[in-house]
């Protein structure tokens, strides 16, 4: 068994930290009123507004991983599953701790990469 889907799920997991780090600390201020501006633009619907955040962090997983991997398919595949595990658990299960949030993303995109690249 290849041990891509292995590499896809570690890079993807990088990206997520990637991406808080940036988002959070480095365009902090650039990133709340982004979300303002998205925000008033949706009808002031928190919602949407989190379906859009969603949306712009599964493009950015998409990008970071087409790059690295030299593959959009491995791109969008991540991204999707990124962003589908993204929106079911916030949905499904609610607020999670850091290390439960991303103990099961790497968990469920091991799983996803295992059956579609180890198989």
């Amino acid at each position: 068994m290849e041990l891509i889907w292995f590499y896809v799920a570690i890079v993807l997991a990088i990206s997520d930290i990637l991406h808080t780090q940036l988002m959070w600390k480095v365009l902090n201020d650039f990133y709340v009123i982004l979300g303002g501006l998205i925000y008033h633009s949706v009808d002031y619907s928190p919602w949407k507004t989190w379906v859009i955040h969603e949306l712009m962090e599964a493009v950015f997983h998409f990008v970071i991983l087409s790059i690295l991997f030299l593959s959009p398919t491995i791109g969008i595949l991540a991204a999707l599953t990124h962003f589908v595990i993204d929106v079911s658990h916030t949905v499904l299960i609610g607020h999670m701790g850091e290390i439960e949030h991303r103990a099961l993303h790497f968990i469920i995109e091991s799983v996803v990469f295992m059956l579609l690249y180890g198989l």
